[in-house]
């Protein structure tokens, strides 16, 4: 029945090397592409996770039912879909996988574990094994619905709803040995079903859930250091809300999706506004029911979300908010057959990825990519920026052959979370990055006529 409660309690009625920028509505010649084979698993997946690395290649994480329902990692290396380590490397069946990059690079995969009492486990791969972050099954009790982040700093967090205390909400960290709890275990007022865990722009954690004590309705709470307090009201939402996915604007607004159940069970985003939480366009915009809801914003700062779309035969869709309205990104339904658990996240060009688990290919794992028709999904093609030294430890310079006027140059890390921002005019910038913590980083080059993203690591 645990299985059940991030996904049906809540629904009961009962980031260029790309060629333009991305606020411009995509050119005509775009559409959904399959990278690699549609169906690339072995055999069926579920609990699909995609994530780019911070080198631009997307990885996905699964249950993977060719390995005992174990998890599965693997990555896109311009030609085919490979396994990063092992197949099937956790210890027992693995439910709920969230996959996340280390500033440093590494992927890290979190999920409920069979082999450990179904607690709480998070694996990293180290270049050769999947190895387990502090001990398997950290958790006091069992889990669901965990969610995995890094804070910008580097430490892993860890959310989920946490059946050793009555299925209520609890976030812990590693301090580099152990999993500590941050705050109290088991801090929300009542159960907390899909939970749902992200960072602010000022470092502080956010985790957004169906708060049982509010008719599940949505909930968003954050640590203040010392307390998990509310944002704004409990239950903000009108009805209940199922499928959360809490992600941070560019400004640093907290934004949630959820399927709406008084808007028919379609989709909703709310933000808050520093006092309330309003409506990012129409409330239950989407066209039919939406499940499996994944929010995330472009490099220019459109939200979009992926999800499947009763509305379409449960195909997959992905809508982004225009400024006005919600609009969809290519065609609605564009996957081949239907489409479940739909995990969005961007590519180093601003692109849209989704990974889901494909209904029209004997349920195995397919990842889409939104792509001119006449390009491969080389993210290194247009690379414009040069950026030295790389490894650099205090004076970073970038040089791009022309620099139009009004352009911006920003400094993000890997969460997206803009850290430094500087109007440039020159076709050469130094910059002072001798405060920032060690770890992968990227350089955004913004100005009327595209986007131009690369990389650096700082010692």
């Amino acid at each position: 029945m645990k299985k059940l409660f991030c996904i049906l309690i809540l629904l009961s009625p009962l980031m260029a090397f790309a060629q333009q920028n991305e606020d411009k509505s995509f050119p005509l010649d775009y559409t959904w592409k399959n990278i690699g084979n549609a169906g690339f698993s072995a055999d069926a997946a579920k609990y699909i996770s995609i994530a780019v690395s911070p080198a631009g290649q997307p990885y996905l994480a699964y249950q993977d039912f060719g390995n005992s329902e174990k998890a599965t990692v693997m990555k896109f290396d311009g030609t085919n879909w490979v396994y990063v380590g092992s197949a099937g490397f956790s210890a027992g069946t693995a439910d709920y996988t969230s996959l996340r990059f280390s500033p440093s690079g590494e992927p890290y995969v979190a999920f409920e574990d069979y082999g450990n009492s179904y607690k709480a486990t998070v694996m990293k791969f180290d270049g050769s094994n999947w190895v387990n972050i502090g001990n398997a099954g950290f958790s006091a009790g069992s889990v669901a619905c965990t969610s995995l982040a890094f804070s910008p700093s580097g430490q892993p967090y860890l959310a989920y709803t946490d059946y050793g205390n009555t299925g209520k909400a609890t976030v812990m960290k590693f301090n580099g040995t152990n999993w500590v709890n941050e705050g109290i275990a088991g801090f929300s007022e009542g159960g907390a079903g899909g939970m749902n865990l992200a960072f602010s722009p000022s470092g502080e954690p956010y985790v957004a859930f169906g708060d049982g004590m509010n008719s599940n309705k949505a909930t968003v709470m954050k640590f203040d250091g010392t307390h998990w307090v509310i944002i704004g009201n409990a239950g903000f939402s009108t009805g209940g809300a199922g499928y959360t996915s809490i992600a941070f604007s560019l400004s640093g607004q907290a934004c949630v999706a959820f399927t709406d159940i008084a808007n028919s069970y379609k989709a909703t985003v709310m933000k808050f506004d520093g006092t309330n939480w309003v409506n990012v366009g129409n409330a239950g915009f989407s066209t039919g029911r939406s499940d499996y809801l994944s929010l995330a914003f472009g490099l220019s700062g459109q939200p979009y979300v992926a999800y499947e779309d009763w509305g379409n035969s449960y195909k997959a869709t992905v809508m982004k908010f225009d400024g006005t309205n919600w609009v969809n990104v290519g065609a609605a339904g564009f996957s081949g057959g239907e489409a479940q658990y739909t995990s969005l996240a961007f590519s180093l060009s601003g692109q849209p990825y989704v990974g889901f688990w494909d209904f029209g290919n004997s349920y195995k794992a397919t990842v889409m990519k939104y792509d001119s028709v006449y390009m491969g999904i080389d993210e290194h093609r247009q690379l414009q920026l040069s950026i030295y030294p790389d490894p650099v430890s205090a004076l970073l310079t970038i040089e791009t052959p022309a620099t139009p006027a009004k352009s911006q140059l920003s400094i993000m890390d890997v969460n997206g979370r803009q850290l430094l921002t500087r109007q440039v005019t020159e076709s050469k910038t130094q910059l002072d990055i001798s405060n920032l913590p060690g770890g992968v980083y990227f350089v955004k080059l913004t100005n009327d006529r595209n986007v131009t993203m690369g990389k650096f690591i700082k010692q």
